[in-house]
């Protein structure tokens, strides 16, 4: 079995949740099986059970604050239109959790403390988002379930933050201003009345978000450790819902900042990011006193805080695969079976562009010189970015001999707030200035041959492709598109109502509303230009890039007997079973190997650059 697929198939595990009130009780998720799933992992006996077992895979899982119930999402083959389902912790028949609310998109979930509470938030075409109180007992005289009460409603998109600690507040994020990309916080009691609000949205010209990171985990607590924009960044503040008072943490840290709490409420556990790394920090709240915790060079996925003060994170580097650590110096889990090969470290490249200084990520083949066949594998998001971290995809393009380069265009998160925003209204066209740039970068260099330029993708990064090939047909030599927004009016008709809100806040209204913008931004548009081959993967069941604007797409490739390969699979936004992701690798590089005569990898250093 080759290094590439290896990668793949070795057991991976996420960082555990674990229930406020039962320590000891903890949910992650694991390809285990072949699948990835959710797993119940009792640390007091070591005990690991399977949760949950579909053909498609599981991965929304919520565990209670009291450790009693599994509260899991079930859709249809990745569809994620679905209902909550819950399980005892220890096994048991699923239920129905929430009875009496329809299939829906999630629009987030709070459980409370009590096993009795939950906050379900749903979304759907027909009333946009709704919130609703769910209680799960007492049953009521005759027997049947408490009927949900719903507290909140808008078109626009909401979602559920948290519930504060005795369950009486309940914290929402909402777009009614029409921003999807900027939030602003409402604090709700239980009939649906409103106790507070924070909103960064209204009178300046800048265009500041909010997010709910948690209410304190004290009995009679008011804070809520909030998200916010002020200072051109995400960092933290902690908002006293019921006195309206505002606490400045002021980090001066230069990345954008999460926090959460510790379990006592004295102090934040601080995750900072920065230029495409990650590190973690403890901040005393009575000091106040930052101190930084041990990690090492890397990026930090996911961060928590224990009962016992230690701090569990997940943790990689492009050259070392993802484990779950504890400051104690322990492994937390450490599935069985194969361990995943390393792979090459990724180099750091500024590129000077035409918003700013642009970061891109090279790997490259060890021993390797240029000029060498390279890929462009773009991040999705938008509102996203590549890191310091492990990814298995990029590592197989190595192996086969391929230079790897990742591109933090305009629209990138982890730069700062102007970058991240600087994409709306001219969407797609002013990510590829960016890549662009560092394109020319990478053939000045020595690295890229520019007869061997593959540009890829999934989902935003898919588009990015789609569209790339047709403003820029002689830039590349072929593009693999994964997932990809195709025919942007199409797509914005038939995707999940969060999407449409999220797009009308980019181009700035409805297809309707501003066509000119939807065109330009739309690879459509320019699919006659196209050049390259071109190489389609697509789930049928996919409500982000749904398949019928793909199809459209298509359909005008072979009108002109364009070469170009499509491959459909039974799956939403990307699939959860790892034979699926090898397919669909293998297929990707078989489709390279064609049209660049780029020699496929057999483990020899000569061939493949470098075998972890």
């Amino acid at each position: 079995m080759p290094d590439w697929e290896k990668r793949f198939r070795a057991p991976r595990v996420s960082l555990p949740d674990w229930a406020e009130d039962a320590p000891d009780r903890s949910l992650f998720v694991s390809n285990a099986t072949g699948t990835y799933e959710l797993y119940a992992w009792d640390r007091s006996t070591g005990e690991q059970r399977q949760v949950t077992d579909r053909p498609n895979g599981t991965t929304d899982g919520v565990l209670s604050p009291d450790g009693e119930w599994i509260w899991w999402f079930d859709d249809k083959d990745g569809d994620e239109f679905g209902v909550w389902r819950r399980q005892p912790f220890a096994g048991g028949p699923d239920e129905l959790a929430a009875p009496g609310l329809g299939a829906s998109y999630p629009a987030g979930l709070a459980l409370g403390r009590d096993g009795r509470t939950a906050v379900v938030g749903r979304s759907t075409d027909e009333d946009g988002t709704t919130i609703h109180l769910v209680r799960t007992a007492p049953r009521d005289g005759d027997g049947e379930p408490v009927a949900p009460v719903e507290i909140y409603r808008h078109r626009e998109s909401a979602g559920v933050g948290d519930l504060s600690h005795d369950g009486s507040l309940i914290a929402i994020e909402h777009t009614e201003h029409g921003d999807a990309m900027h939030s602003a916080l409402r604090v709700l009691r239980h009939d649906g009345t409103t106790v507070a609000e924070l909103d960064d949205t209204r009178g300046g010209t800048e265009e500041l978000g909010l997010e709910v990171l948690g209410f304190a985990p004290v009995a009679g607590d008011t804070r809520l450790l909030v998200g916010h924009q002020r200072r051109g960044r995400w960092e933290p503040m902690v908002w006293d819902v019921a006195t309206g008072e505002e606490t400045d943490l002021s980090l001066e840290l230069p990345g954008d900042v999460s926090a959460e709490w510790f379990p006592d409420g004295t102090g934040l556990l601080i995750v900072h990011g920065f230029e495409a790394r990650s590190e973690l920090f403890r901040y005393d709240l009575a000091g106040p006193e930052l101190v930084e915790i041990d990690t090492p060079p890397g990026t930090v996925s996911g961060a928590t805080a224990r009962p016992d003060g230690s701090v569990e994170y997940l943790w990689s580097s492009s050259a070392q695969p993802s484990a779950v650590r504890s400051t104690t110096g322990e492994v937390v889990l450490d599935p069985p079976g194969m361990r995943s090969p390393g792979s090459v470290p990724v180099e750091d490249v500024w590129v000077e562009g035409p918003g700013g200084r642009i970061h891109a990520l090279v790997q490259k083949p060890e021993g390797a010189t240029g000029p060498l066949p390279t890929v462009f594998d773009i991040h999705g998001g938008p509102t996203w970015h590549d890191s310091d971290s492990f990814a298995a995809g990029p590592a197989a393009w190595v192996d086969h001999g391929y230079a790897v380069v990742r591109v933090n265009y305009r629209g990138s998160t982890g730069y700062g707030r102007a970058w991240t925003d600087a994409l709306k209204h001219r969407v797609g066209l002013i990510e590829l200035e960016d890549i662009a740039a560092v394109r020319a970068w990478a053939i000045d260099s020595g690295l890229a041959d520019p007869d061997r330029l593959i540009l890829t993708g999934g989902s935003w990064g898919g588009y990015l492709t789609l569209l790339g090939l047709g403003v820029q047909p002689d830039a590349w030599t072929l593009g693999i598109a994964v997932v990809p927004v195709a025919d942007y009016v199409t797509a914005y008709h038939d995707e999940m109502e969060a999407l449409k809100a999220m797009d009308r806040t980019l181009l700035g209204g409805t297809p309707e509303e501003v066509p000119e913008r939807f065109e330009a931004s739309s690879p459509i548009t320019y699919v006659d230009r196209v050049k390259a081959p071109v190489y389609i993967s697509a789930g049928v069941n996919d409500p982000r890039c749904p398949i019928r604007q793909i199809e459209n797409y298509v359909h005008r490739l072979q009108s002109r007997e364009a070469p170009h390969e499509v491959y459909r699979y039974d799956a939403g936004h990307g699939s959860l079973v790892v034979d699926e992701r090898i397919k669909q690798v293998r297929l990707e590089l078989d489709f390279a190997e064609r049209y660049l005569g780029a020699k496929k990898g057999t483990g020899t250093a000569t061939e493949a650059g470098r075998r972890g």
